[in-house]
């Protein structure tokens, strides 16, 4: 039997987005129902874990999540990988799938959660001030890198189920983000960047880039 495209945290919102729909269609009232049910397709769209084709070419660094590139970046990393970096960012609207992918192959060396604000993920401040959880990752040849989930205006909670030591294979789910977000993606400098500002990506199947081949 083939796994239910549906991520398991969504469960508990679907079984009581169906539940509520029954209860109105028992009550027979049409404005209620004209109201629940297409809340309820939209909580199962949401949550919704299709299956991806990760790319075989062990230098490609994929995208950790579905949405739009909003920027791509040379920057000084003091939070993360603690040198210069290429940052790329990619905002979730609340019609992407949430379910986030491993860029990259490597081993965790560290997860940051800070709780914070929620601001629209968009924004330049929301990257410092929102509620966020990154993962610092050691990549093929030792080389670094880290991306971070952080919450939006209506985001309200962070999945990981990634913990310290594990090992993550590129294209690996390793959590969620509910309701809209933003996942930004730190690499070495010295990586080519494949995608560009406005560029529609897909969690493990679209590549960011390309580490340099040593």
């Amino acid at each position: 039997m083939g796994r239910i495209p549906i991520a398991r945290e969504g469960f508990p919102f679907i079984l009581i987005g169906l539940i509520l729909v029954v209860i109105v269609w028992f009550t027979g009232i049409l404005w209620l129902e004209a109201i629940f049910v297409p809340l309820a397709i939209f909580v199962i769209a949401f949550f919704r874990d299709p299956e991806r084709s990760i790319p075989t070419d062990k230098n490609s660094i994929v995208s950790p999540a579905d949405g739009k590139v909003i920027k791509v970046e040379k920057i000084r990393d003091d939070r993360f990988l603690k040198a210069e970096a290429l940052k790329i960012s990619i905002f979730m609207n609340v019609f992407n799938v949430h379910v986030n992918r491993a860029p990259a192959s490597g081993k965790v060396l560290n997860i940051i959660y800070n709780p914070g604000k929620f601001f629209n993920a968009s924004l330049d401040k929301a990257s410092m001030l929102n509620e966020q959880n990154a993962l610092i990752l050691e990549g093929p040849g030792g080389r670094k890198f880290a991306f971070n989930q952080i919450a939006g205006l209506i985001a309200r909670r962070i999945v990981c189920h990634a913990k310290v030591g594990m090992r993550l294979q590129k294209g690996q789910r390793f959590g969620l983000i509910r309701f809209g977000s933003r996942v930004d993606v730190f690499l070495p400098t010295d990586c080519k960047i494949a995608v560009k500002v406005g560029d529609k990506v897909s969690a493990g199947s679209t590549i960011l880039g390309y580490w340099n081949v040593r």
